[in-house]
């Protein structure tokens, strides 16, 4: 039986460059080795995003997204969470072996503790229930399609972490009934810097968008934050966040002859940003122009989704049958 990897997402709007480098290639690239199952996940963004229009919108966004960026439909299997009704049944049965301390633990709902307590507000404040029992979910998510790899970044790793955990405790109390999934980090896979030499992240609003219209990305990449050195000066490439994005598009050649630019001086950083902004548009073209296209066909993607929904179920019921059986409600 072929091994299965699963990667899901969050419907959180247009990718950027570092999700696709950094999440998207690697985890579409495992198809070559797995059956890819990949998900939008929209019950997980319902911890913080209440507005069903622009959660609806989302979606579509993310599935023209994964399409466009080269997801096989034919080596995969692509799906809405909230289209497999045997999720949120075996996220309950797994809560009831899951240790309060467990989820204490976990670091979405630490950090939302820690920055209440800065603040002096009550420790909970804010926080709902969808939050804390989060890894849970994501258990549920991994466990019931019998999940053998889970590509994950640094800091994601205690997910699996947790996910192995309940497991455990499932089968200490009813044998081997739930396959622990190994999580395939991506320690290799380097951190794309945001225009202001942060992690690009939504979070800090420093992001280059993929499928941004052009005007709009060009501004972007102009908007890079660098030093004041002239073009004259000498300059380190290796701390300039410019030169840290220009190297994932730049040919090895070009990018030898840009670094020793920065080395002796001669180097205009605005004509670096205008060819990186060039680079940007060239390397996502095919993307761009197949994700316009998706995006304005939503009966399509319903029916990628409705397709993919079905097959996983055929992959996740029987797991979930097993586990009924297993604590007596079958």
């Amino acid at each position: 039986m072929t091994p299965i990897s699963l990667t899901g997402i969050k419907p959180t709007g247009n990718p950027h460059i570092g999700n696709y480098f950094g999440m998207y290639k690697p985890a579409i690239s495992l198809t070559e080795k797995y059956l890819g199952m990949y998900f939008i996940a929209d019950y997980h963004a319902l911890t913080s995003l209440h507005d069903p229009k622009e959660l609806n919108q989302l979606v579509y966004e993310v599935a023209a997204s994964w399409l466009a960026l080269g997801l096989n439909l034919e080596r995969s299997i692509f799906f809405r969470q909230s289209d497999i009704p045997e999720i949120p049944e075996l996220t309950w049965i797994l809560s009831c072996f899951t240790a309060k301390g467990l989820l204490n633990r976990a670091h979405a709902y630490k950090a939302a503790i820690d920055r209440n307590t800065e603040t002096d507000r009550d420790p909970d404040d804010g926080i709902n229930a969808g939050l804390f029992y989060y890894p849970v979910l994501m258990a549920a998510d991994i466990l019931l399609y019998n999940s053998d790899v889970v590509p994950v970044g640094l800091d994601q790793k205690q997910h699996i972490e947790i996910t192995r955990d309940i497991a455990d405790a499932f089968n200490r109390t009813y044998g081997k009934t739930l396959k622990l999934p190994e999580g395939v980090i991506q320690e290799d896979v380097q951190s794309i810097p945001g225009i202001d030499g942060r992690k690009m992240s939504k979070s800090y609003d420093n992001t280059i968008p993929i499928f941004a219209p052009e005007k709009q990305l060009r501004k972007q990449v102009m908007r890079i934050v660098t030093d004041s050195r002239t073009p004259d000066e000498p300059k380190d490439p290796d701390t300039c966040n410019l030169f840290g994005v220009y190297k994932f598009f730049a040919t090895p050649e070009r990018l030898a002859e840009v670094r020793q630019q920065y080395l002796q001086g001669g180097l205009a950083y605005g004509a670096l940003k205008q060819e990186l902004a060039d680079l940007v548009l060239a390397y996502f073209a095919t993307a761009r122009e197949k994700y316009d296209t998706l995006i304005a066909d939503r009966s399509y993607l319903d029916q990628v989704m409705r397709d993919g929904a079905e097959k996983a179920r055929a992959v996740g019921k029987p797991v979930l049958a097993r586990v009924r059986k297993a604590v007596g409600i079958d």
